[in-house]
């Protein structure tokens, strides 16, 4: 059986502290356009969580471009970068170890218009609004 999927609740204050302070320093190198690279520099990137191993060996970074414009092209270009986010990872934080960078796609904010979208559909907000009548008559 394998062991139940980590919750914020039950990761240790520092993988989200250490977590944190790479997904900052990724921002800043983004923002300020410390990557020489084309398809970097056109696009505004967003670095929303970066998650991390419990030996602290291996990050998770978390990013969406403004708009979900060109995502895999995006991911494309950080991940060929990878070593140089990671050697600038590490000499800022100076870590025990280099933490080892994957890029992945979020996918929270699709989620959550997916969300929306279903709370907005009329069968749904009738649903919620008997019960909401059902709730004041009690």
């Amino acid at each position: 059986m394998g062991k139940p999927a980590a919750t914020p609740e039950t990761r240790s204050v520092r993988l989200l502290k250490v977590g944190e302070q790479v997904r900052h320093v990724l921002s800043e190198l983004l923002t300020r356009q410390q990557v020489h690279d084309d398809v970097l520099s056109a696009h505004a990137v967003s670095v929303t969580q970066v998650r991390m191993s419990p030996d602290l060996r291996h990050a998770a970074a978390y990013v969406k471009p403004l708009l979900g414009v060109d995502e895999e092209v995006v991911l494309k270009a950080l991940r060929t970068h990878t070593a140089f986010f990671q050697k600038e990872v590490a000499g800022r934080l100076k870590l025990r170890f280099a933490a080892k960078l994957r890029f992945l796609a979020d996918d929270s904010f699709d989620e959550a218009g997916r969300i929306t979208a279903l709370l907005a559909d009329p069968r749904v907000a009738r649903d919620l609004d008997d019960a909401d009548a059902n709730a004041g008559e009690t």
